[in-house]
């Protein structure tokens, strides 16, 4: 406009040619005729540029769609969950063929005072990640602390898989030990089988390298052939993926009533287990992590070539004198013969329903049976 007025008054007060000042300002002598021709009709005013396009642009997101995404933002806040951009898309896109982009979600949390910027975070692209390429290649485990009403401590013992982020184990006891930590990995895999490796931190109920020692997990393990990882000490971020669930996990329990027994303590992780796994999606991978988990086929480890399956039962044994050992089938305790020349050996007893293998400490296998349900004593085949 500042421009439009001096070539309007160059013309109309100088008495300077249409020519002269269009030479002079760079623009067409049509240009200074049409502003003096403005300016004659409608004053300065007239010399203002006019909005172009539509009066409300097509892409205006409206407000009845901005009071829903803040509606989203209030809900998944006050329950303790994820109420970023990303979760709000992903619940707008339940129920929508059509929603607004991240970023218009995220401008418009912003825009409402929901959102602070943070302009000294860093990028995404600068993180270093690694991340599995299937369910059950890496489960990572840690444990965390939680109080009850009545300010006692307790603990939580988590397993989650890396590459889905499912929480397949999530259990409150007084204290974590290696025992329950064992206890508890068998009880998950008895459901989602056997991961490749576990990945967890140097804790004392995780690892007695430091004692020159072994723990109970890290037997176990080894005597399945699973790979047993552990972080750097003090550099948490190695397990990040399990870090960041106990703060998701923790941030959902402030929001609930605090109760005053481990077993509702355990009732509202579960409760949380489920939405977490089910109900919402995680940013990493645009669903429900159990969504994920199941969408791939898995990570399986193999002894003598049997896969260990949610449905193969793992359990230990010592062949007894008479070169026997027992094993129980639906409540039913059978006699398994493997010979006089094993008698003493510890044994590792993997069934698959009928079928059992029986393997000693050096990983040979000295029976494989289908066991005849029939019988009680499951005799050797003659040689």
């Amino acid at each position: 406009m500042d421009l439009a007025l001096y070539a309007v008054q160059a013309v109309l007060v100088e008495g300077r040619s249409v020519r002269a000042v269009a030479a002079a300002t760079g623009r067409s002598k049509s240009w200074v005729q049409r502003h003096v021709a403005l300016y004659r009709t409608g004053g300065d005013q007239a010399l203002a540029p006019l909005r172009r396009g539509p009066k409300v642009p097509a892409n205006l997101t409206s407000a009845a769609l901005e009071d829903e995404i803040v509606a989203w933002r209030k809900r998944l806040a006050g329950d303790g969950l994820d109420a970023g951009a990303r979760t709000i898309h992903w619940h707008l896109s339940q129920g929508a063929p059509s929603v607004p982009a991240l970023s218009t979600i995220h401008r418009i949390l912003r825009r409402r005072g929901f959102v602070t910027p943070q302009p000294q975070k860093r990028p995404r692209s600068s993180w270093m990640r690694f991340e599995s390429e299937l369910p059950n290649e890496t489960w990572q485990s840690d444990m965390t602390h939680w109080h009850l009403a009545d300010d006692e401590g307790v603990e939580i013992i988590n397993f989650i898989d890396d590459y889905s982020r499912a929480v397949l184990a999530s259990v409150a006891v007084p204290v974590a030990t290696a025992t329950e930590v064992v206890r508890i990995f068998f009880a998950a895999t008895s459901i989602y089988g056997f991961p490749t490796s576990v990945l967890s931190d140097n804790g004392a109920i995780y690892t007695a390298a430091y004692r020159g020692s072994h723990s109970g997990m890290e037997i176990e393990l080894a005597s399945l052939g699973i790979t047993f990882k552990h972080g750097k000490p003090y550099h948490p971020q190695t397990q990040g993926k399990v870090e960041r669930y106990h703060l998701t996990l923790k941030k959902w329990l402030a929001k609930k009533p605090q109760v005053a027994t481990l077993a509702e303590l355990q009732s509202q992780i579960d409760r949380f287990a489920h939405i977490y796994n089910e109900e919402r999606p995680h940013t990493a991978r645009g669903c429900p992590p159990m969504q994920a988990w199941r969408a791939l086929d898995k990570a399986t480890i193999k002894i003598s070539g049997q896969p260990l399956l949610a449905h193969t039962k793992v359990r230990r044994d010592r062949i007894d004198k008479t070169g026997r050992f027992t094993l129980r089938y639906r409540s039913k305790l059978h006699h398994v013969g493997v010979g006089r020349e094993h008698q003493g050996k510890r044994v590792l007893i993997l069934m698959a329903d009928l079928d059992v293998r029986v393997i000693d400490e050096e990983g040979v296998m000295i029976r494989h049976l289908e066991l005849d349900p029939s019988v009680d004593y499951q005799r050797q085949p003659q040689s």
